[in-house]
């Protein structure tokens, strides 16, 4: 098995673990707060930080940052890499710094800006306002935290920075057990509980750096060549990220407008589209990037296709099970995750129904996240930005069409949509500027893909239940029930591939490949 294979398995094992907890974490909100405008409070006042966190760290910082300390790594010496990582840390701490004061200061703004459907005086805004100054310096911990996990991934190091999440799961699981009951305003604990976590994330990553070397001592200096590059690269990105993360915002905004309870089943859904997503998607993504980025480095074209194929090959071995197992299964996997406490039937069949229409999403956003790295390893940020102000533009528009006729659902539609068009104008464009080299055996492949596809989907279609007798069941015979549907399902995806001749050796790369 090659190193990229090794390393995207390690990451997904940690990225399951953090997912299940994340699942967990879930559950309990469910069940103590339900689908409360007090929860939709703290979705919007949670979500408002990530995009900033997007925009400094894991978005437009993390695609200028990577590319340049692997170009580093490949031609500079280990003395001037440090000087770099030093001075890229002192930077990003300082705008970090400022940004987190600005919206501590700014919060009800912001809570206008991105919910105008939430009442000025209504007790969702003066809930949502306290909860992000309480949020907002998550940005500042979890953005380093980021760049820490940057500089890991590009030495090799995947399984830290796959399992640093694991710490925001287990701190609201406590707040929500066992600081909620006490609280006049119970959600407030999901506040403090994400405040903490950004701490704890951060201090979690340091003794790894430390056995590394690596350990950064900030140092604030604009003028350094390499710190430059970075600053050259990150306008576009931070720009398209935050068009990325916008269009998040978008959805909350519109959803303000509807029934309460419509962004916390938009943000229910969205969770169980993420499962996929931060496992396969994100993970290949990570994967490869710092892999695409040495290759682009040294000129080595050939092996940067060959690297670039097998991250497509395996999305699709992988997003697309997921996908037909998303939708066949949405009501299921609602009921047996979330159904209890305050989260009623209601709830669950809203909840499912947001599924089933995000679920092309899955295939849609993973190849975007592919197609992204290859450009953002050559450097080329402007042509994925370009591409997501027209994803923008048609989002807000099928928002403002769909959601007048099926309501939340009518946002998940757009988003899986847009998503679909993001990746193949991405494809195209890659192809056109690239003269990308798909490598042998896509036809014979794809006709695999398809056949044990079909199989998994006439399996889910037949023997899942209807959602009324999910139901009636208790939780324990809710998972008694959905195992044998997901082994079996699974079972039978992997076992027509191998009937038909696919084989585990057909996604190993070569060293000389990595």
């Amino acid at each position: 098995m090659s190193n990229l294979a090794k390393s995207s398995i390690v990451f997904s094992v940690m990225t399951f673990l953090s997912r299940i907890l994340g699942f967990i974490r879930d559950m309990v909100a469910a069940a103590v707060f339900g689908a409360s405008p007090g929860y939709d409070a703290f979705i919007l006042s949670f979500r408002i930080p990530n995009l900033m966190r997007r925009l400094f760290a894991e978005g437009a910082f993390s695609q200028a940052f990577v590319p340049v300390l692997s170009e580093y790594q490949a031609k500079r010496s280990p003395e001037e890499v440090k000087t770099f990582i030093n001075h890229i840390c002192g930077n990003l701490a300082l705008v970090l710094a400022l940004v987190t004061l600005a919206g501590i200061v700014c919060a009800p703004l912001f809570i206008y800006l991105f919910a105008p459907g939430f009442d000025p005086s209504g007790p969702r805004h003066e809930m949502a306002t306290a909860m992000l100054r309480l949020t907002f310096p998550y940005i500042f911990f979890i953005s380093l935290t980021a760049m820490c996990g940057g500089l890991l991934n590009t030495y090799g190091k995947f399984a830290v920075p796959a399992f640093t999440p694991v710490l925001l799961n287990i701190s609201m699981i406590i707040m929500s057990c066992f600081l909620a009951p006490h609280m006049q305003q119970p959600e407030m604990a999901l506040a403090w509980g994400v405040l903490l976590a950004g701490f704890l994330q951060l201090i979690f990553q340091v003794p790894f750096l430390l056995r590394m070397g690596i350990m950064p001592k900030p140092q604030v200096n604009w003028r350094d060549p390499a710190v430059r590059k970075v600053l050259i690269l990150m306008p576009p990105a931070i720009f398209g990220a935050a068009i990325s993360q916008i269009t998040l915002l978008v959805d909350s905004l519109f959803a303000s407008f509807l029934v309460s309870g419509s962004i916390s089943w938009l943000y229910y859904a969205d969770r169980l589209m993420e499962f996929p997503l931060g496992i396969i998607g994100v993970g290949l993504a990570t994967v490869i990037l710092p892999s695409l980025s040495r290759h682009h480095a040294k000129g080595a074209r050939q092996h940067f296709d060959q690297t670039l194929d097998w991250g497509l090959r395996c999305t699709i071995l992988i997003g697309i099970p997921a996908m037909l197992g998303l939708f066949f299964l949405a009501g299921p996997l609602v009921a047996t995750l979330f159904k209890s406490g305050k989260f009623t039937e209601h709830d669950v069949l809203m909840t499912q129904q947001c599924l089933m229409a995000y679920a092309l999403a899955v295939m849609g956003i993973m190849l975007a996240k592919i197609f992204s790295s290859a450009f953002y390893a050559t450097r080329n940020i402007k042509t994925p930005v370009k591409i997501s102000v027209i994803i923008l533009g048609v989002n807000v528009c099928l928002n403002a069409i769909l959601i007048t006729q099926f309501a939340h659902i009518g946002l998940a539609m757009a988003t899986s949509l847009t998503s679909v068009l993001n990746a193949t104008l991405l494809y195209r464009k890659w192809r056109q500027m690239h003269a990308f080299q798909f490598q042998p055996g896509w036809n014979i492949f794809l006709t695999k893909i398809l056949l044990a596809s079909i199989a998994l989907s006439i399996f889910l279609w037949f023997l899942s239940p209807r959602l009324d007798l999910w139901l009636q069941m208790s939780r324990l015979h809710r998972v008694m029930a959905l195992t044998p549907l997901v082994l079996g399902g699974g079972s039978i995806y992997a076992g027509i591939l191998l009937l038909l001749g696919l084989r585990p050796r057909e996604f190993s790369l070569q060293s000389n490949s990595l």
